[in-house]
């Protein structure tokens, strides 16, 4: 594993949706599009071994991502969402059924390799609802040289203590403004972005925080400096892994060392392409995101 390689750790599901199933879960989402945005990277996770899961490990390939790290299990099931959408283009509520196989993420000593050798990892909260791949997550993450947290607060799917655990552990946090007013309720702090991510910073030690709004934009807090970028304007097909694609192209122009404001706008035209195409994990290139660069 290249020093330069991104390694996601967490769940690979498929999303059922009414309109039909798809490849889904927050890291393989990330994974899939850090490598058609030109990264070296490598996904951590477990599937059945069962259809559902051999059409999964399918996918991966076909899109050019080396599922070796993805475990098979012969007693869960692989990983399946269920969604209800309310209207066209809105995200409704999911069912995220429990226990399945990435529940179970096994540590190894490969995975111990494949993640002290990487510039970055990358996890969340969902695959750290359960006792085995939490375990797994907290042995590497003493491994792991940069620690990425896409926390995404799924109830009843998180405990308070685990995710302030995983914030204590990262450098970089990627949250929208739901999540940021939950947090700082818990500590009893107030929720506006002006003082919460710079105390986010200082209390767990974070080197950045990015905060999401959506088609409002995002802001990037590092350095004790702010950055700003406001949304592009699309036409929506589909909202589905639109964070993905923004954490994906933010963390490609975070490892190749580009300035905050160019990471930023990166990452807003990633979430607006992909909001704009059908499927969490439709075809992103870099000559989309310059082209929307250029046009906004």
């Amino acid at each position: 594993m290249s020093s330069s390689a991104i390694v996601c750790f967490g769940e690979t599901l498929w999303d059922v949706l009414p309109a039909g199933r798809q490849p889904g879960g927050a890291p393989c989402n990330v994974a899939l599009h850090l490598h058609q945005l030109g990264q070296q990277v490598q996904l951590i996770s477990r599937v059945g071994d069962d259809e559902l899961g051999h059409e999964l490990l399918a996918f991966l390939a076909a899109r050019g991502l080396d599922p070796a790290l993805v475990q098979r299990s012969a007693t869960h099931l692989t990983g399946v969402v269920k969604a209800s959408v309310r209207r066209a283009g809105e995200r409704g509520r999911y069912n995220i059924v429990r226990p399945l196989a990435w529940d179970y993420i096994h540590y190894t000593d490969t995975l111990r390799r494949a993640t002290g050798g990487a510039a970055m990892l990358v996890y969340g909260t969902l695959a750290a609802r359960s006792p085995v791949s939490r375990e797994t997550l907290y042995r590497l993450l003493q491994h792991a040289r940069f620690k990425v947290l896409d926390l995404n607060l799924r109830p009843p799917h998180y405990a308070r203590e685990v995710v302030k655990y995983l914030l204590q552990q990262a450098d970089l946090v990627k949250l929208n403004e739901a999540e940021l007013a939950e947090v700082m309720a818990w500590h009893g702090q107030p929720a506006g972005p002006n003082t919460a991510l710079p105390w986010l910073a200082g209390h767990f030690g974070l080197r950045a925080v990015c905060l999401t709004r959506g088609a409002a934009g995002a802001s990037l807090y590092t350095g004790g400096a702010w950055w700003h970028r406001p949304g592009f304007v699309v036409p929506v097909a589909d909202p589905l892994g639109c964070g993905d694609a923004f954490l994906a192209a933010l963390l490609a122009g975070w490892a190749a060392g580009a300035p905050p404001a160019e990471c930023l706008a990166r990452a807003c035209a990633a979430g607006a392409v992909v909001a704009g195409r059908r499927g969490a994990v439709p075809l992103l290139s870099e000559t989309d995101l310059r082209g929307l660069l250029r046009a906004g």
